[in-house]
């Protein structure tokens, strides 16, 4: 008499007393629905190691953390993304913030505001205060510039009109906000924009002739040729998704 012959991924029990033979039970299902509810289980723990709602004031506060950093609006849908929080979750906090900052019941009106705008958030210097601001950034003008600032202004100065992706290529470090102390200053300003990307170009202003003492950008001194040619960074702009 040969003996139960089993199936592969099947269990074969003797079967009780009066049954005609081996009873087959399947087992793959329930086994392979419990590892992968292990693996998904782990990758989930791997995304994201943080409960946002367990951390220091909660999922409002990591959202200011996050919106304190951004240089451009940022979607609602990346915000939720980054926190592990459903988009109408991270809408309804978004609100909340925006009108806590303008001071509605009983809390103060803050110095600065969270607009919507486009189709992103960002915080921003409450209107209200445009004229101390101002006064602040123009006093601040009269401080003396950093290295990475000379440098940085070098570049548009010599290879203008110039994109910051251009500028960030040819010093090898990226100069977002060393452009922006710049233009704040008054020494570059928005010329354009590159036809192919639509980056901002960038360029020198009257008033850095003035600062310089300089009567034309003709009588910059003879730096040009030991500057690399911005043909060479021809689609620097395309790769990085740099726009308006």
């Amino acid at each position: 008499m040969s003996g139960a012959q089993a199936e592969p991924g099947r269990v074969v029990d003797g079967g009780a007393a009066g049954v005609g033979g081996p009873v087959a039970t399947d087992v793959a299902g329930p086994v392979a629905t419990d590892v992968a509810g292990l693996v998904a289980t782990d990758v989930a723990v791997d995304e994201l190691a943080f409960d946002v709602t367990e951390l220091p004031g909660g999922a409002l506060a990591v959202l200011e953390a996050v919106l304190m950093v951004a240089d451009e609006p940022i979607p609602a849908v990346r915000l939720a993304t980054v926190l592990a929080l459903p988009t109408i979750e991270v809408e309804r906090l978004l609100e909340t913030l925006a009108s806590e900052y303008r001071g509605t019941g009983t809390g103060r009106p803050r110095g600065f505001e969270l607009r919507r705008v486009s189709d992103g958030w960002r915080i921003y210097t409450a209107p209200a205060y445009a004229d101390v601001v101002g006064r602040f950034v123009t006093d601040g003008q009269s401080a003396r510039l950093t290295q990475a600032a000379l440098e940085t202004l070098a570049v548009i100065a010599y290879r203008q009109p110039v994109t910051r992706g251009q500028v960030s290529a040819v010093r090898g470090v990226n100069v977002d906000g060393v452009v922006r102390t710049l233009a704040a200053r008054g020494l570059v300003a928005e010329v354009g924009t590159e036809p192919s990307s639509g980056a901002v170009l960038y360029g020198t202003t009257g008033y850095f002739l003035e600062r310089m003492g300089l009567g034309s950008l003709d009588d910059l001194p003879p730096l040009a040729p030991y500057l690399p040619d911005m043909d060479s960074f021809d689609g620097v702009d395309d790769a990085a998704g740099e726009h308006q």
